[in-house]
């Protein structure tokens, strides 16, 4: 089977036939994209003792322990996700402008790229997918012409709708390279489960650490006020927390590019 996609901008190592080859390894019970020249390297040591022993006139005397697999990597795209919280807590339709800026500047060269950007809200009692995943300039713009904000923060909600959305991409491509940006400043109030709303978005948010997920906070608490709500996010979901002096769609684009380079 081969990839319908081949990513441009991340490398991720690969079990198909394609893609670069870097280096080999034994290949043990998968004799498979044998790697000749690491094969022969193995086997050369050893020639002048099995030629000695040998009961056939082979020029090389080759053993099934010499074999070497092929190791390669190809580019692969990004899932580039936003989770962002749409309650009055915090200057909400700043940082919704913010957010469709930086979306439609990573959709610009999406397409080529082959990567795909999605978004998540969270308001009132629920999380909903404003985009899914996609590379189409033209979704988006209809999908984010009109987004609601106002009422509590269900963050515990927008974690879990976030990994279903990473889940069912993952399931579609399982060489996709995901990125949770999580724009909140941590204070989750809306409980889905009747446990405390902090304690439920932590455990979730474990879900992506122990998965090894990429994910970044950004802290949208002003300084003067921060409990550190959202650096204990960032730190149960196993990822890093920024402060933004000021959230414009192109320092939060920068911030996204640089995550994905690193």
């Amino acid at each position: 089977m081969t990839r319908e996609r081949a990513g441009k901008r991340s490398y991720t190592r690969t079990d198909r036939k394609r893609g670069r080859y870097i280096k080999a390894r034994p290949a043990g019970s998968r004799p498979e994209d044998i790697a000749f020249d690491a094969t022969l390297r193995a086997a050369a040591p050893f020639q002048r003792q099995r030629h000695e022993e040998a009961v056939n006139e082979l020029a090389l005397q080759l053993r099934k322990g010499d074999l070497q697999r092929k190791v390669r990597v190809r580019r692969t795209g990004n899932l580039i996700l936003f989770v962002v919280d749409a309650s009055w807590s915090m200057a909400a339709s700043e940082r919704m402008e913010a957010t469709k800026g930086a979306i439609m500047s990573l959709l610009v060269d999406a397409y080529q790229r082959r990567d795909q950007v999605g978004l998540v809200i969270f308001q009132r009692d629920r999380a909903r997918v404003a985009l899914p995943p996609t590379s189409s300039v033209e979704l988006a713009q209809r999908a984010l012409k009109d987004l609601p904000v106002g009422g509590k923060t269900p963050l515990s909600n927008g974690l879990l709708t976030a990994w279903q959305v990473i889940e069912n991409a993952r399931r579609r491509d399982t060489e996709l390279r995901p990125l949770m940006i999580v724009l909140t400043d941590g204070a989750g109030n809306v409980s889905m489960t009747g446990m405390p709303a902090q304690e439920e978005a932590n455990r979730i948010a474990g879900l992506f650490e122990a998965a090894n997920l990429r994910s970044i906070v950004v802290n949208m608490e002003h300084a003067a006020f921060d409990r550190g709500l959202a650096q204990k996010l960032a730190t149960a979901l196993g990822g890093a927390c920024y402060n933004l002096p000021e959230l414009r769609a192109d320092t939060l684009l920068s911030t996204v590019k640089r995550e994905i380079d690193s």
